[in-house]
């Protein structure tokens, strides 16, 4: 293979992760055109692009409008990297000492830039909640181990969160720009976030965030409970018991605090 050829599958691996990127949660559906000019490709070379991306199942394709989305092999793909996420290995013991000491259901998400992601739970045999499932996306703005996720994040990402979108589900909901921020100036002094039946009436958690070796936040966990169970004096009583879960789990995996 010659250095032409190397620099030329570079490019087309570089032009197929951009129109990967085209796609979000907000945008899971795009025509020809727009893929075009989000990715900055000429039209032809984007039509090629994804003719090809379809036959690997990185890419599907509506019969009825022709516009492309996300195929079902980049899910699978996922999955796979996220059982053979050091996280999960490493988190799990520490899930499921927490989720004895509180009786309650405890939760592993991560940040895919817009929402949170859960990858693991751990539930006591005695106890059935009606939490999140793993493999479940759910809002940043409004669940525990997303609030814990997004408070520490850049700014830029936190004004994305925002610009998607706070969608309301519940009364308690935060739906407002400045609302968010200063909940999650709140979150990043007290070290953990509150859940307060703000994505689902009948469940309140309490989360915090997770560190990898660089100190780059990009998990968090949680305990999650009835609303008639979790109560602010439990809530209160369980928020050490998380963070230091959180803390373990960072450090498990490589992150040192500084002395």
């Amino acid at each position: 293979m010659t250095a032409k050829d190397d620099k030329s599958r570079i490019q087309s691996i570089g032009k197929m992760m951009g129109i990967l990127e085209c796609f979000s949660t907000v945008n899971r559906h795009l025509s020809l055109a727009q893929i075009a000019t989000r990715s900055g490709l000429p039209r032809p070379t984007a039509h090629r692009m994804l003719s090809a991306m379809k036959e690997i199942g990185f890419i599907e394709q509506d019969a009825r409008s022709s516009s492309y989305g996300l195929g079902i092999r980049l899910f699978e793909l996922g999955n796979i990297a996220l059982a053979n996420m050091d996280i999960l290995r490493e988190a799990k013991p520490f899930m499921d000492r927490l989720s004895k000491l509180t009786g309650e259901s405890s939760h592993l998400g991560v940040f895919n830039g817009f929402e949170v992601i859960v990858v693991e739970r751990e539930e006591p045999a005695e106890r059935q909640s009606r939490g999140m499932q793993p493999s479940e996306a759910s809002p940043a703005h409004c669940t525990g181990v997303g609030k814990a996720l997004l408070a520490f994040q850049r700014a830029e990402v936190v004004e994305q969160v925002i610009s998607a979108g706070l969608k309301v589900y519940t009364t308690t909901t935060i739906s407002t720009p400045e609302g968010l921020r200063t909940e999650l100036a709140a979150i990043r002094q007290r070290g953990y976030a509150i859940d307060d039946s703000e994505h689902q009436v009948w469940v309140r958690c309490v989360a915090a965030p997770i560190r990898n070796s660089s100190g780059h936040v990009f998990a968090s966990v949680s305990v999650t409970g009835p609303a008639d169970r979790m109560t602010d004096a439990k809530i209160a009583s369980l928020a050490p018991l998380v963070v230091q879960t959180a803390d373990s789990i960072s450090r498990q995996i490589g992150f040192e605090p500084s002395p």
